[in-house]
């Protein structure tokens, strides 16, 4: 038996993501870094939101039996973690400020959380809608 996630919890997932996206791109945009290293952070948000949209989907599949190969969620796996360790390498060599490179970090985890909770609310939704 399914439940429909809250509202509350549905616009509360967005605006995580919404917010950790936008404050982490805002502050991409306006670095004073060269355009290289701001494709390589976009790119790092870009393929750390996938791998954690994965992951979520990989474990919840097989908690409800759905057949999951282990090379696909070892995979998703290797990747959330590859995501958030280039993005702590880069940070750590980075010509910024603390304060910059825990903006990045933060906003980082918030939009991975944010599209983790998108993703099972989504799911949530439409498996309820199914059994309705």
């Amino acid at each position: 038996m399914y439940q429909k996630p809250s509202s509350a919890f549905i616009g509360a997932s967005w605006v995580a993501l919404g917010a950790g996206m936008l404050g982490y791109l805002i502050g991409l945009w306006r670095a004073e870094m060269l355009l290289n290293e701001k494709g390589y952070y976009f790119t790092i948000l870009m393929y750390g939101l996938f791998s954690a949209v994965s992951v979520q989907k990989c474990v919840r599949d097989r908690l409800e039996g759905v057949p999951v190969t282990d090379i696909y969620y070892g995979i998703s796996w290797f990747s959330t973690i590859l995501a958030v360790t280039l993005l702590a390498v880069g940070l750590w060599n980075a010509t910024m400020l603390p304060s910059e490179k825990g903006f990045y970090a933060f906003a980082f985890l918030l939009s991975m959380f944010g599209a983790i909770a998108v993703q099972k609310n989504t799911r949530d939704s439409q498996d309820f809608k199914k059994q309705g």
